[in-house]
């Protein structure tokens, strides 16, 4: 992990709140949405379709990763903006995927926007902060603790209509925003190879509390909680 100033050289930064992203917030939202977001690159990728989190393993296998991103061509092909945490594996996946297919995509940080986690995620953060959007809910100099991620994954749930896990172990720590989505009432999906795999206990407790099953042969489930557009009026930047 690095932190490098000379990396928002250039880039167009600014601050905003979840409200003024979402529109008003209820209740829960409210209450568990971070006071400010830090952000750089385009405002207006926010409102350019519905958005859906792909998440999963760093340490994906490699049909993982293809899944990841296939599911992230379909989504982009079909209007729908691809959201993750730019972790490696599943999430950058998918993040290249969507822009490789001429999709937008937005990256919601577990660090400040000017921490870097090696040089392998230089490029693919330049190219986010100068074209698509890229979000943190930690100022610069924060330090980054385990616990921020936890903390990412919630507010990645509150701004997305919906979130599918591709890939994780028992211990991944994507399964905390599967749980925060379902908390907040958000449409969580489970990949179908995740749900057929005996060695794994999570994906039956999470489709006992309402999660559903994704099926690639069949994504209507997926797509029909999405709704048709975005507000744009509900930005103002």
């Amino acid at each position: 992990m690095t932190s490098k100033a000379g990396l928002l050289d250039g880039m167009k930064v600014f601050t905003c709140t979840v409200a003024e992203l979402l529109g008003s917030l209820n209740e829960f939202e409210a209450k568990n949405a971070p006071e400010v977001l830090h952000a750089a690159g385009d405002v207006r990728v926010f409102q350019s379709g519905p958005r859906v989190s792909i998440v999963g393993a760093r340490k994906a296998t490699g049909i993982g990763l293809q899944r990841a991103a296939k599911l992230a061509r379909i989504l982009v092909k079909n209007g729908v903006v691809v959201v993750s945490g730019m972790a490696e594996g599943i999430d950058t996946a998918a993040q290249r995927a969507a822009i490789v297919a001429g999709g937008k995509s937005i990256g919601v940080l577990g660090c400040p926007l000017d921490v870097l986690f090696g040089q392998a995620d230089r490029e693919l953060r330049l190219r986010m902060m100068r074209e698509h959007l890229v979000l943190s809910q930690f100022p610069p100099g924060h330090p980054v603790l385990r616990s921020n991620f936890p903390r990412r994954n919630r507010t990645m749930a509150i701004l997305t209509h919906a979130t599918v896990i591709v890939e994780a172990s028992d211990t991944s720590g994507s399964l905390s925003q599967g749980w925060e989505a379902l908390r907040i009432g958000r449409p969580l999906f489970l990949m179908q190879s995740i749900v057929d795999n005996p060695g794994l206990k999570w994906p039956r407790e999470m489709l006992d509390y309402g999660a559903e099953v994704l099926r690639s042969e069949d994504l209507d489930a997926l797509f029909d909680v999405l709704p048709a557009a975005v507000e744009p009026e509900r930005l103002a930047f």
